[in-house]
């Protein structure tokens, strides 16, 4: 029954340009880790194992603001470079370096064809 219902694998060639997606995907990472956006605005886009671990890292996060008490701030980024490699069919590993005022952080993202769509199945803020 899972061939027919479960989640199916998408080729490549049936997926858009996982460029803007690797991009838009590390801005809104680091944005939530910073507290200026709503980690449900990524769900679409992730697994849950990913949304489980961004959620325990930006509940940390969020504690280390309260007890410094640093205000919450949209972070002013500017996306840098980004390097793409697919190891196989259907899988895309890509490294997003994301610039701002004090800091640049790379931000690395594994995406799977599931559904006609790609799918961040692991993402590690550096």
């Amino acid at each position: 029954m899972d061939r027919f219902f479960g989640r199916q694998a998408t080729p490549t060639a049936d997926l858009p340009d996982p460029a803007p997606l690797l991009e838009n995907l590390a801005r809104c990472v680091v944005e939530v880790l910073g507290g200026a956006r709503e980690l449900e605005q990524l769900a679409r886009w992730v697994s849950e194992d990913v949304y489980r671990g961004i959620l325990r890292r930006s509940v940390l996060a969020q504690r280390a603001r309260t007890l410094s008490g640093a205000p919450v701030a949209r972070p002013v980024l500017r996306i840098g470079s980004v390097v793409v490699t697919s190891p196989r069919d259907g899988v895309i590993e890509g490294v997003v370096v994301a610039h701002s005022r004090r800091r640049a952080r790379a931000v690395a993202i594994r995406l799977e064809g599931v559904d006609r769509r790609w799918r961040a199945v692991a993402i590690h803020v550096l």
